[in-house]
């Protein structure tokens, strides 16, 4: 083999282990800056999720809470409906009572008109 192939050949050799070197060092920095990184967030969610726990507890807690007052208002709105048959019972009921009282007023009417009208014959006969 010719001296100088041999002498490029090692160059390269030297040029790829530099390289390597030079990009396993940077890997190296990149894991321990990854690790910090990580050991950071960790520390963070450890109260996070206790903090998310507490909240889905709460959570929990106000669902069932609406639950009860969702039913509590069914309730009331039952009753506000039947009550609301009632009146409207007794409102027909009234709507009757003011025809009949209609009609007695009628009849009441038309007897004093008659009466009336019945002095007054008497009246101019005598």
């Amino acid at each position: 083999m010719h001296p100088l192939l041999q002498l490029v050949i090692a160059a390269c050799v030297i040029a790829l282990t530099w390289a390597l070197v030079v990009v396993l060092l940077q890997l190296r920095r990149t894991a321990a800056r990854a690790e910090g990184v990580l050991d950071l967030v960790e520390r963070e969610i450890r109260p996070m999720a206790g903090q998310m726990e507490a909240l889905a507890e709460e959570v929990r807690g106000l669902l069932k809470q609406t639950r009860g007052e969702v039913a509590r208002l069914s309730a009331i709105a039952t009753q506000i409906e039947d009550l609301g048959g009632k009146v409207s019972r007794v409102v027909a009921a009234l709507a009757g009572f003011t025809r009949v009282g209609q009609a007695v007023g009628l009849a009441s009417g038309l007897r004093r008109g008659v009466d009336a009208f019945a002095s007054r014959i008497k009246s101019r006969g005598r």
